[in-house]
């Protein structure tokens, strides 16, 4: 074969995502919370669901959910206070499972990852045997579920891998892929979020179809640098590497509220998922951060942000709660209502062992 044929050949790429993973390890280390609704997160007043067992979910409970409408749909939910430390724990358990099939590991957070396994470790030739394989391993060593999507690229693996949950995994190939794309609602494209489908609503974008149908230039012209991305994968192309052990400039979350917030508790509220999101994919990938910044849209789309750098990175969930409730108080009250909270976390670097982090302090 040569070497042109082998850049032709189409890559096999698995996204691998746990099942409800908070939700699950509580209920796997809990037999008093098997079978019944339970959350992950406050159920104070202003509280919000990290997480959500299937049981609850099928009350229409999900993450980013205020406690109180949660309750509100399943008057018998459970909450559970998270354990970041046991998440990790188990995380790192089923990273050492993947490494077995290939180094081509692309964490995204705690509870999911890419792999590449179009050359493997273990020398199988189909995809879908090495997924089946991997998610029996997974439910052998740590009692949970996982799900996988199968396919050429990541964007597509990542869609396959919610069309069988839970416990369950797909494929999408290189010959049903575009049409796959085209009746896909855009709002349900991994990389569009909420307000992203909204102006593409505007733009009478629904689905994957109407993409299709607009020019590159006409998608730069309305979406920036992510134009050329969405043009791609309106054709089922996405040409982005499974890239192992990559430190990014930063990472980032934000969310578009529903209703536009007025008061502190409720954004506080509002900015855990958030912060939850950004230090899972900081643990999963074992990168420090020095710097925050919160970002604040209002109302009328003006926005602003504020940050904070330390000497060292943060060392546990709770020092940057701290930090971003330090940030965003001094913006209340608002002059007008906040429509959009983001958090990011940028100044990135490989974590330090412990011994070596305490050396370093002592300097």
């Amino acid at each position: 074969m040569t070497g042109e044929d082998n850049r032709e050949r189409p890559r096999k790429i698995v996204h691998v995502d746990m099942d409800a993973f908070y939700a699950s390890v509580e209920q796997r280390d809990n037999p008093e919370l098997r079978g019944v609704p339970v959350a992950v997160g406050s159920p104070a007043a202003r509280g919000v669901v990290a997480a959500a067992s299937y049981e609850a979910r099928k009350f229409g409970v999900h993450s980013a959910m205020p406690s109180v409408t949660a309750q509100r749909k399943c008057p018998d939910l459970v909450f559970v206070k998270p354990r970041f430390d046991v998440y990790k724990a188990v995380s790192l358990q089923i990273r050492s499972i993947f490494a077995e099939y290939t180094p081509m590991i692309e964490p995204l957070s705690l509870d999911e990852a890419y792999l590449d396994v179009t050359e493997n470790l273990k020398g199988m030739e189909i995809a879908t045997e090495i997924a089946e394989e991997i998610r029996a391993r997974i439910k052998a060593a740590t009692g949970l579920n996982a799900s996988a999507g199968i396919s050429y690229n990541k964007f597509l693996a990542k869609m396959a891998s919610d069309l069988n949950k839970p416990n369950g995994q797909a494929v999408i190939t290189p010959k049903n892929g575009p049409a796959f794309v085209e009746q896909l609602p855009v709002k349900k494209f991994h990389g569009v979020g909420p307000a992203t489908a909204d102006k593409m609503h505007r733009l009478r974008i629904e689905t994957g179809a109407d993409l299709k149908e607009k020019t590159l230039d006409f998608l730069v012209e309305h979406f920036g640098k992510s134009g050329p991305y969405f043009y791609g994968i309106a054709r089922g192309i996405d040409n982005r590497q499974v890239r192992p052990d990559r430190v990014r400039k930063s990472v980032g979350a934000e969310d578009t509220f529903v209703e536009d917030i007025h008061s502190y508790e409720p954004a506080r509220e509002g900015l855990q998922p958030l912060i939850e999101k950004v230090w899972g994919y900081c643990e999963a990938n074992e990168i420090g951060a020095k710097t925050v910044t919160l970002k604040i849209k209002y109302a009328d789309f003006t926005q602003i942000t504020r940050s904070k750098t330390v000497p060292l990175p943060w060392t546990a969930i709770d020092e940057l709660e701290d930090v971003v409730g330090l940030l965003l108080a001094p913006t209340f009250p608002p002059s007008k209502g906040i429509r959009l909270l983001g958090v990011s976390l940028s100044s990135l670097e490989p974590r330090l062992s412990e011994a070596t982090a305490q050396l370093r302090f002592a300097l």
